[in-house]
């Protein structure tokens, strides 16, 4: 039987077209910038090469958001029961996907498996298989997600070593670190708390699209406000919500720094309310009509997975083109780095200069928006299971 046509949500496409093109700048930084140089560290970062980095910070936690919402809105054509299966089933496939295929043609372009980073996709595929128990109750949906992002700080202190045998399933869940090696290294990188929370929150988040439009975009508002006002005063407290306390600096600039510095690894609460508050400004913003300056990002988000794969692949082969443009050989892009170096060791004097990561950044874009056009006309015109999946 064939599925219903839902209309797509224009202002959900296009915020998350817009973080799928922000999370290309931080790749390219990864292949092309000095990996040496911690964006972080404010001891030697440079102001644009910490903000630069921190620009790219909404990117993650609003994918996971608008990864709930979307599965809320797909409920519409799919069904509850239905979209438990499609959950679990793509949840798998991400898992496989970030594991084996990424990690084999995309990040290594090898197949050793000397280096296996967790990463977004793996933590995106738990996620939604967690969701899947959900489905059904989206506001208690909203109440596990908020509990888990506002409760999990309040174990950063739980030590890994002193859990034992746990030790490594603690990893999974909150620390991020190194589950095995040598001599093939596994990394957590992505812990799945509290993302998982983030992504039922999302799923909940999903209900306002049932509402009128004033009621929608009032909340919407209200919400990113008070998200943002909430970020602003915990973080002025330095009492909750982060492991990193932010300090006075050097200068002004740098104090400023410091205070939006706030953890990736997992995501601290203040990450969150700093991150989502935004992105909730941003779907108020585009709500009631799409500028037309936006309308290729639209693009980008109607096909977010196929972007994702096709960026990591070209920014690899870039990297490739350039090690023999300049080295005449290219053998350091099909190595596996140690952890500590990925995604690959970096030649003597290969880093490139910040305004050279924009420009590589901007070709990728500019690239891959033909690509993911011609993909999103294809699904249009060949709906079947498998669309679902790429």
């Amino acid at each position: 039987m064939k599925r219903p046509t839902v209309p797509r949500v224009h202002s959900v496409d296009v915020l998350r077209g817009v973080v799928m093109v922000l999370m290309a700048l931080d790749h390219v930084r990864d292949y092309f910038g000095d990996a040496a140089a911690s964006p972080t560290n404010l001891a030697t970062a440079t102001l644009p090469l910490f903000y630069t980095r921190w620009v790219t910070h909404i990117c993650a936690p609003t994918f996971f958001l608008l990864t709930g919402t979307s599965a809320y809105l797909s409920a519409r054509r799919r069904g509850t029961t239905g979209l438990a299966r499609h959950l679990v089933t793509r949840g798998l496939w991400l898992i496989v996907l970030d594991l084996v295929i990424l990690r084999c043609l995309g990040w290594q372009f090898n197949v050793d498996f000397r280096v296996t980073l967790l990463l977004v996709l793996w933590a995106l595929g738990w996620s939604m298989i967690t969701l899947a128990a959900f489905v059904r109750r989206p506001a208690l949906a909203g109440i596990f997600g908020v509990v888990v992002i506002a409760g999990h700080n309040l174990l950063d202190r739980v030590d890994p070593a002193s859990l034992g045998a746990a030790a490594p399933l603690w990893l999974v869940l909150h620390r991020p670190g190194l589950l095995a090696g040598p001599p093939h290294f596994v990394l957590v990188a992505y812990p799945l708390v509290p993302w998982v929370g983030v992504t039922a929150a999302g799923y909940a988040l999903g209900q306002i699209f049932d509402w009128d439009a004033a009621r929608r975009r009032a909340f919407l508002l209200r919400s990113g406000i008070g998200l943002t006002i909430a970020f602003l005063a915990l973080r002025a407290s330095n009492v909750y919500g982060d492991p990193a306390p932010w300090s006075a600096q050097r200068s002004a600039a740098y104090t400023v720094a410091s205070f939006l510095n706030v953890t990736k690894y997992p995501p601290s609460l203040l990450f969150l309310l700093m991150t989502i508050g935004v992105a909730l400004l941003v779907l108020r913003a585009v709500d009631a009509r799409v500028p037309r300056w936006l309308r290729p990002a639209e693009v980008v988000g109607r096909v977010p997975m196929f972007y994702f794969a096709m960026h990591v692949v070209l920014i690899h082969l870039l990297v490739v083109l350039a090690l023999a443009v300049r080295y005449g050989a290219v053998h350091w892009a099909f190595e596996s780095p140690t952890p500590d170096r990925f995604p690959f060791t970096q030649p003597p004097g290969w880093p490139i200069a910040l305004p050279g990561v924009y420009a590589v950044w901007a070709l990728v874009v500019v690239a891959l928006w033909p690509l993911c056009r011609w993909y999103a006309a294809l699904r249009e015109r060949r709906r079947g299971w498998w669309t679902g999946y790429v």
